[in-house]
């Protein structure tokens, strides 16, 4: 009997053993491609196990964020299609299992557009006056008026930010530039972006987490709501089915139409970075097109993959030289659908121009 114990106190302290060694080589295990290693879409990527001498592994299972893309029963390169996937950081994680034991090692990788942008041109086709008095945040075009949402702090919440004018809604005629129908915002808050959605327009707030909702027709205020989907709000737009925003950053953040709640989001990048400051938001033709903040640039971006199909650069449209004294960056984009006209203008200019964009020669 004492043979016997002591023939099974060293089998168990043989398996312990191997259990411990086991362990201890997944924890040396690494994947590939190395960390930030950036990819045009459409590129299948080879994902790989290297592994420490001695250690057999039982099976692999391979995740895209928090998505199972497959499975091997060795070390070998798994391919990963990327058609289709939007852009950005995607985290590939291997859960590793051996002899009882498990282990997870992660990588990331940077998805970006698949070519570089189509450079556009444009032409001018008719020029409006616009109100110098109005900080140009969210530019919207509906049954032949502009709807525009004029910022500025009239009570700054505190020294860092400047008096720039109270905040408003405003309903203007195009022909002459004149507001025939307004709504101030509170004094302390910095109004932004703008998008009618039926007979209603939702509107957001800079740093305030606000957002109000208006009566198209007769700009009552409907409703305050608390607004958390962005770090900040800046610009809206909608489709027909969901609204996209941005927060300042590269991200275009999706909006349930009904309550307002996020839904989704991409990044938007082109073929070499991301594109940060993405602003004011317009859908036209199944596309999004952005104002980038503090330059002169209209990109028009895939509302699925967040990539940037193509590019304006509208400096010479209305160059800093010849604006009026108290113009600001540009900023606003509107479209008429029916008369398919494009309208573009800036914080604070004297002037809203129609304008067509075509590809440049």
């Amino acid at each position: 009997m004492k043979k016997q114990h002591l023939l099974f106190l060293a089998a168990a302290m043989l398996m312990f053993g191997c259990g411990k060694d086991t362990k201890e080589l997944l924890t040396a295990v690494t994947i590939a491609p190395e960390a930030g290693t950036t990819y045009p879409a459409g590129k299948e990527i080879a994902v790989s196990l290297n592994l420490p001498d001695g250690l057999k592994i039982d099976s692999v299972a391979y995740t895209l964020d928090t998505l199972h893309i497959g499975s091997k029963k060795d070390a070998s390169s798994l391919t990963v299609k990327t058609d289709n996937l939007p852009l950005g950081t995607k985290v590939i994680t291997a859960n590793v299992y051996a002899g009882g034991a498990s282990q997870e090692v992660s990588t990331n990788i940077v998805l970006l557009a698949a070519k570089a942008p189509e450079k556009l041109t444009f032409t001018v086709e008719k020029v409006y006056p616009h109100d110098t008095t109005s900080y140009t945040e969210g530019l919207e075009y509906h049954d032949g008026y502009l709807y525009e949402s004029d910022g500025g702090y009239l009570i700054p919440p505190n020294d860092d930010e400047p008096v720039t004018g109270r905040s408003s809604l405003r309903k203007v005629d195009l022909a002459t530039g004149k507001v025939v129908k307004e709504a101030l915002v509170d004094p302390k808050v910095f109004a932004e972006g703008i998008t009618i959605i039926g007979d209603k327009i939702l509107q957001l707030t800079y740093k305030e987490k606000t957002a109000y909702v208006y009566d198209k027709n007769t700009f009552k205020l409907l409703q305050t709501l608390n607004y958390t989907a962005g770090e900040q709000g800046w610009g809206l737009c909608f489709d027909g089915e969901k609204i996209y925003t941005t927060e300042g950053s590269n991200a275009i953040i999706f909006l349930d139409k009904n309550d307002y709640h996020q839904i989704g989001r991409i990044g938007v990048y082109d073929n070499e970075k991301q594109i940060d400051s993405v602003n004011e938001l317009e859908f036209i033709d199944g596309k999004l097109y952005a104002n980038v903040y503090m330059t002169d640039d209209i990109l028009v971006i895939d509302p699925k993959t967040g990539a940037v199909l193509q590019k304006a650069d509208l400096t010479s449209l209305y160059p800093k030289a010849q604006r009026n004294a108290n113009a600001d960056y540009f900023n606003g984009i509107a479209w008429d659908a029916k008369g398919k006209r494009l309208f573009v203008t800036g914080k604070n200019w004297d002037k809203l121009f129609q304008i067509k964009l075509s590809p440049a020669k």
